[in-house]
């Protein structure tokens, strides 16, 4: 089977998402693009890194795509399209994909990009990226015939693989640059050295990274920018000043402004809200109950806190009515494996206190059943924990909320697992194999590994329907391996889950097409022009 210009096609999304983002390309034809200016664009957290190699945390999926590059992008149906590969094709067993490489792309310090630095790539990703050991564990070796063919060969086929070869998900690095050193502490994770439309020039701590213009980019005359700063303002309220005052032009997420701002923000005249969400990210966001504390390893005491918690009050209020709740743990964004006839467990206050009883949490003084220890990712806002909080203060149970900055709550999480609950932003990503099996296959429970088997959850069953799953060619069966799957999720309550979180993206209405491709602000910047 060989794809080029076209390719099967992948709704992940909504008709009206896909619409939308016709709708936005559609309006960025009508104007040519114009050469210069410099484009002011907030973050929040800071990021650890800017390449998301070693790591994805922070803001280094954003920011690194605009250095680094992938072998292909993708629309907002997740059809792929090229980029350092200009063509592909799969062989009938399922087990090799052969990818033309584009000749002529440099490195930003002047070296050939070759098929090497594809194979040292995928093969360094395998190894230490958060999802690399899943998305490429049944790759073998990636063979290179010459220098720009590379051919990645597997044990058994990866029906999501072509989905995963995005700039923000497998970066491809330089290997001359890379080999024979501790990748996790090279210094080129924090400066770059990429083939993309935007050279890395400068990093000041607290304050922010500069990028300019490549003027070798291969996809000439792009980019259209002189510059890119990165600004890293942590205070909401200063965020959404400088966007009303034109000092920042762009800001997405948690490095945007608060909720409560979005409507008076759209009656402003030179700014535009963009609710898009990217098929490619497939923002989801959780509650995970800790299964190694005592309490939390009763059936009925987690279901009992799933009614305590009323999920689409949540958001309603949290929200502001902005995200798209989900019972499931693969979410309605990935529509064509979504279960849509698992529901949230009823908020019935009344019911979980009995539950709680009957399980041998009695109130005692001061009406408390039993005390929690509740964390939150710094993607979830603080006012998320405190719902929480809240829900479970009405049934008798004391849920303490702990605040910490995003490195701190990694650590607390997944390194000292000093948590009864907390609330998670793990996206669904592109695929389940890629972005939900990483929290419920027993197999990636690991002390320290960010973003993985947070509950450590643990069900045989469970293990085999993800494992089948992620190399099930067969569409029917793979969808019937993921129903199966979030069925018995839902009975085993390892999680409460929310659903979407509002994706909400503050723009300048004088800057054009940042995001024509379905990793929407994870791409690459090459397009984004000031309209006059």
């Amino acid at each position: 089977m060989t794809f080029r210009n076209h390719t099967r096609s992948t709704p992940h999304r909504a008709a009206s998402a896909v619409a939308a983002a016709f709708a936005f390309a559609a309006l960025a034809a009508t104007a040519q693009p114009r050469q210069g200016g410099t484009l002011n664009w907030l973050i929040n957290p800071v990021p650890s890194s800017i390449v998301p190699l070693t790591t994805t945390a922070g803001g280094n999926a954003e920011i690194g795509p605009k250095i680094v590059e992938g072998l292909l992008t993708y629309d907002y149906e997740l059809k792929p399209k090229p980029l350092l590969a200009t063509a592909w094709s799969q062989s009938k067993d399922g087990l090799q994909y052969t990818f033309e490489l584009r000749k002529g792309v440099k490195w930003h310090d002047g070296k050939d990009f070759t098929s090497a630095d594809v194979a040292f790539s995928i093969l360094t990703l395998k190894q230490v990226h958060p999802r690399g050991r899943g998305t490429f564990a049944n790759v073998v070796e990636v063979k290179t015939p010459d220098r720009y063919t590379a051919v990645i060969v597997l044990s058994k086929p990866s029906p999501f693989l072509l989905t995963a070869l995005a700039s923000t998900e497998s970066p491809i690095v330089p290997k001359h640059l890379y080999e024979g050193t501790d990748i996790a502490a090279s210094k080129y994770n924090s400066a770059p050295v990429g083939t993309g439309p935007f050279v890395f020039k400068e990093w000041v701590q607290g304050s922010h990274i500069i990028l300019e213009r490549n003027p070798n980019y291969w996809d000439k005359p792009k980019p259209y920018l002189d510059r890119v700063v990165v600004r890293f303002v942590l205070d909401a309220a200063a965020r959404a000043a400088a966007l009303e005052s034109g000092a920042a032009d762009l800001a997405n997420g948690t490095g945007g402004i608060p909720l409560s701002d979005v409507e008076r923000f759209r009656k402003l005249a030179g700014i535009e809200i963009d609710t898009r969400i990217s098929p490619y990210l497939g923002s989801h966001q959780q509650i995970y109950f800790n299964l190694d504390t005592p309490a939390l390893q009763k059936l009925e005491v987690r279901k009992a806190i799933a009614q305590a918690i009323d999920v689409n009050a949540f958001a309603k209020t949290v929200w502001y009515g902005y995200g798209t709740p989900s019972a499931s743990p693969i979410g309605k964004g990935i529509s064509r494996y979504h279960d849509a006839s698992i529901q949230p467990y009823s908020f019935n206050p009344k019911e979980a206190e009995a539950a709680l009883d009957a399980a041998g949490f009695k109130r005692g003084a001061g009406g408390t059943r039993l005390k929690l220890r509740v964390l939150y990712n710094p993607f979830q806002e603080r006012r998320a924990a405190d719902f929480v909080r809240q829900s479970l203060g009405r049934v008798g149970i004391d849920a303490a909320v702990e605040s910490y900055d995003f490195a701190t709550y990694v650590t607390k999480a997944y390194t000292d697992r000093a948590f009864d609950l907390t609330l998670e932003s793990l996206t669904n990503l592109f695929d389940p194999t890629v972005g939900v099996q990483r929290v419920f296959w027993s197999k990636n429970f690991k002390i320290g590994l960010p973003f993985s088997n947070a509950p450590h959850y643990v069900n045989p069953e469970v293990d085999r329907l993800l494992e089948a799953a992620a190399v099930e060619v067969d569409e029917g069966r793979r969808r019937q391996l993921f129903t199966d799957f979030q069925q018995i999720v839902h009975r085993d309550i390892p999680s409460i889950e929310l659903g979407a979180n509002p994706a909400i993206t503050v723009v300048a209405k004088k800057v054009r097409d940042y995001a024509p491709t379905g990793e929407h602000i994870r791409g690459s910047f090459s397009d984004l022009y000031f309209q006059p």
